[in-house]
């Protein structure tokens, strides 16, 4: 009897700090296949109502979570030839598509989802080119809709601060498509989508961030060198001014913008994407000439390579999570911190001390490529975690106690 009571005031004083403080949330990580993919995103490919993942060269199905194939790529310098990808259907067919784009590559490829039957026999997808941009320095790449239609534009971060910043629109153009039926091989000319190409400014750099900087009620882009100024008017075929307002050679992709101290003016978290550091910087309006101004104060700077930066509520108390983590062989290893361990982490805002505390989700096992998704893939009514980096693709399943 003695034993018993010890064994159950134990178990009560691990679970109560939980059920009282909800950190750090438990989470169970599934490892899905090693590689050093890094761009990942979630659908549901297959249509039987339940989330996918598309993470490089497979897809998994919700539930066996077994690799299939949807393209093949190269390797190419340490790198996986692909540095970021997103789900859309492009053809309109009620199908969720891939899109993506490399590192080294000027082409925007979509591969077609061919159907539930062709899924189930394992084929690769059909590749069709959506755009050459002409520029071959790709940081990240980007659906984000910037003219709030209801449809996203394309965008890549160039890595040289001296490449166009381009937008590109989704449209449809007459192509000559090869039809092979039987012996005979047919052009066709059909309506296949395509982007077109909107330049914004002259100055690009690494980092990119969307969101609403100062404060106009429109989203701005933000850059590693500065940010440009979403007009009043039609944002692809007016002046987006541009706003040399700071220069940082490797800011993080995304940097954040959201008001975190609820004073009405839009703060930006930001890190050094191949160093040490993750910031927030606090703003504080324009200065006499217009320029905007910021306290820029430490969250952390003990993990190096936090490139991507993502929020969400994990918790599931209303308020969104700052989700992060260690890039690793960034440079083939030779950023600061570069081989060591990968690691997952989320910083919940404390709204009264006005600062941000640490969470380790894993050390050792699990890292952030170049996305981080955030969905409810396994239907339980919280938010989990899926990263694609060079130390393999996994799902972070949130176990909280609800």
């Amino acid at each position: 009897m003695k034993l018993r009571l010890i064994y159950f005031t134990l178990v009560g004083c691990w679970i109560l700090p939980l059920l009282q403080a909800g950190h750090p949330i438990p989470f169970e990580i599934k490892l899905l296949t090693v590689d050093a993919n890094e761009g990942c995103d979630i659908a549901d490919f297959d249509g039987d109502g339940k989330l996918d993942i598309s993470a490089g060269r497979n897809w998994y199905r919700n539930g066996d979570w077994i690799p299939r194939p949807v393209r093949s790529i190269e390797d190419r310098a340490g790198y996986v030839r692909s540095n970021s990808e997103w789900a859309y259907d492009v053809n309109k067919d009620g199908l969720p598509d891939v899109i993506a784009m490399d590192f080294v590559g000027s082409e925007v490829y979509w591969y077609e989802n061919p159907g539930k039957e062709v899924l189930e026999q394992g084929y690769m997808w059909p590749k069709h080119l959506l755009a050459d941009t002409g520029w071959a320095s790709n940081e990240v790449s980007y659906l984000v809709d910037i003219d709030k239609n209801g449809i996203p534009e394309w965008h890549s971060n160039q890595w040289i601060k001296n490449t166009p910043t381009m937008i590109f629109s989704f449209s449809t153009e007459e192509r000559e498509i090869e039809i092979v039926k039987g012996k005979n091989t047919l052009l066709e000319k059909r309506s296949m989508p395509t982007l077109v190409g909107h330049e914004i400014g002259s100055i690009n750099g690494h980092g990119v961030g969307f969101g609403d900087i100062n404060n106009d009620g429109r989203d701005d882009l933000l850059f590693g060198e500065g940010w440009y100024e979403h007009p009043k008017k039609n944002p692809f075929a007016s002046e987006w001014i541009y706003h040399p307002d700071w220069s940082i050679k490797h800011s993080a992709c995304p940097m954040i913008v959201k008001d975190f101290d609820g004073d009405g003016l839009n703060d930006v978290i930001n890190s050094a994407a191949h160093g040490y550091g993750l910031n927030f910087w606090r703003s504080l309006g324009p200065d006499a000439e217009g320029k905007i101004q910021f306290d820029i104060q430490l969250i952390d700077d003990s993990v190096s390579q936090l490139h991507c930066l993502v929020l969400a509520d994990l918790d599931g108390d209303g308020s969104e999570e700052l989700i992060t983590g260690k890039r690793i062989r960034a440079h083939n290893g030779r950023d600061p911190g570069g081989m060591e361990p990968p690691g997952m982490y989320y910083y919940v805002w404390n709204q009264n001390k006005k600062v941000f505390k640490r969470y380790t989700i894993d050390f050792g096992n699990v890292g952030a490529g170049l996305q981080i998704r955030t969905p409810d893939i396994d239907a339980d009514g919280d938010i989990d975690i899926v990263v694609a980096g060079k130390e393999g693709t996994q799902i972070l399943f949130n176990k909280r106690i609800n």
